[in-house]
């Protein structure tokens, strides 16, 4: 008990608060609180709903990663310099968007708020990798759970609060108080120690920018199960993931008004969601990365049962608050879990780039199988529909008898073969990523066909890493 207290209690987690609530701050900022601001102004639907893209660069951070991994600003470090130097911008850019008129200047603010996403994506490629240098080995897990929990109570004050501020204020305050609160989470980084590098950790300067970008991916590829390792973290919360994707739909299906779902899930649902990572967090010090991943995968597919007993009870708000909250803390506790994982599989030299390809996976798994999750429901039904979702656990917990392999860091060379598996897998994403794209040049109909273009050419990555070696003769 004292180790997981002492763990908690370091000036490290500290830190790593503060990096989570920078992180989670711009998010609901061109979001959600965007959204409302609009609204208010009397912004038509259509419009409001093209903004989606203003997201863009979120699930697109992983090309421009190499660069954050390779480049090194002239002071204060490569992750703090980064870290410094975007947080800047977004303090500068949170505050001038507040000046512009959505009635007026729509084209502007549109501007505004995708540059504001851009640096907020390069933000959260810069700590992901800060945190990760950071942290010991036995401190990931916690890391985990104290990162999740700052993002969260960052979009509360974002989103929550913003919305109650701008009842009484103009969003032009508003958005000059976010600007300011972001401006004081920064503070942390600006007096927090640079992690420590040495020179295995960082590319020579011989090396061409043109094999910079590429290291990092090739690195990853030719390590010992990369395909595996991929394929895991794209299904470990596979399970959870469908469970949830019709939670809105299904309650109220079922009877519940929107309002009684709003209070529970917003309330309950975030409480449940933060403990659920700090415990995980905590559990994962004594219990280790492997027997955590065990654990909470089993602990998460349990989400589905949960709501099976809802879909039998029917409408009954003790049930119904019930269900969201265990649901909620065991997501938090595969959270902490697959973050952790995240966090110790990625090689040092390249942490910025190949946490961002890691993050980006679940777009694979929403395209693949949680975009089909309502003609799943339709068909087979909400009794059915849980039971199948509780059964998705069973391929992640399978690979999980691989894990000893992955942690070994003996790596092959880099061939035609893991050039081409880099390639497949980043065109992949690419396709994915630009799905947003064609729905704001209003081809529909293309949209889901190019990201399943994209879904099959990561399956083809997938297939060409599990393929055995043909040795020469």
């Amino acid at each position: 008990m004292n180790s997981i207290l002492q763990v908690f209690a370091s000036r490290r987690m500290a830190l790593v608060l503060f990096l989570g609530f920078c992180s989670g701050l711009p998010l609901s900022l061109t979001g959600s609180t965007l959204q409302a601001w609009m609204t208010e102004a009397q912004v038509d639907l259509a419009t409001i709903g093209r903004f989606a893209l203003v997201g863009l660069p979120y699930t697109m951070k992983f090309l421009w990663s190499p660069l954050l991994d390779n480049a090194r600003p002239l002071f204060w470090g490569r992750r703090r310099g980064w870290a410094i130097l975007t947080q800047m911008m977004l303090i500068l850019l949170i505050a001038v968007m507040g000046t512009v008129d959505p009635r007026s200047d729509l084209g502007l603010l549109s501007l505004i708020a995708i540059a504001v996403a851009f640096f907020s994506a390069s933000q959260d490629i810069v700590l992901d990798a800060f945190r990760t240098e950071l942290l010991t080995p036995a401190e990931l897990g916690a890391g985990a759970g104290i990162y999740v929990m700052g993002y969260r109570l960052a979009m509360l004050v974002s989103g929550a609060l913003a919305l109650i501020l701008a009842d009484h204020i103009e969003w032009k305050q508003v958005y000059w108080i976010m600007a300011g609160v972001m401006a004081l989470g920064s503070l942390a980084v600006v007096f927090a120690p640079e992690p420590q590098a040495n020179a295995a950790n960082s590319t020579p300067s011989s090396v061409g920018w043109g094999q910079k970008v590429l290291l990092p991916f090739l690195d990853f590829f030719k390590r010992q199960g990369a395909v595996e390792i991929l394929l895991f973290v794209m299904i470990y919360k596979l399970s959870t993931m469908m469970a949830t994707a019709l939670t809105t739909t299904f309650l109220i299906s079922i009877g519940f008004t929107k309002t009684e779902i709003g209070a529970v899930t917003k309330v309950f649902g975030l409480i449940a969601t933060i403990v659920g990572t700090l415990t995980g967090g905590a559990l994962m010090v004594k219990m280790g990365t492997k027997r955590a991943l065990w654990v909470f995968g089993f602990l998460q597919s349990l989400a589905g049962l949960t709501f099976l007993i809802l879909s039998y009870t029917g409408k009954n708000t003790a049930v119904m608050t019930a269900v969201i909250t265990v649901e909620n803390f065991m997501i938090g506790l595969g959270v902490a879990a697959l973050s952790g994982f995240t966090m110790a599989i990625c090689n040092r030299q390249f942490t910025a780039t190949q946490f961002a390809l890691l993050s980006s996976l679940t777009a694979v798994s929403r395209v693949v199988l949680v975009s089909q999750a309502g003609v799943l429901a339709e068909k087979m039904g909400w009794h059915a529909y849980f039971v199948f979702s509780v059964l998705l656990a069973i391929p992640g917990l399978l690979l999980l008898t691989r894990f000893d392999r992955w942690q070994s860091m003996e790596q092959g060379r880099i061939g035609r073969r893991e050039i081409a598996q880099g390639a497949l897998f980043l065109s992949g994403l690419i396709a994915i990523a630009s799905e947003p794209i064609w729905n704001w040049l209003g081809k529909k109909e293309t949209a889901p066909l190019v990201a399943q273009s994209g879904a099959l050419l990561i399956g083809f990555a997938i297939v060409l890493g599990l393929l055995p070696l043909r040795k020469k003769a």
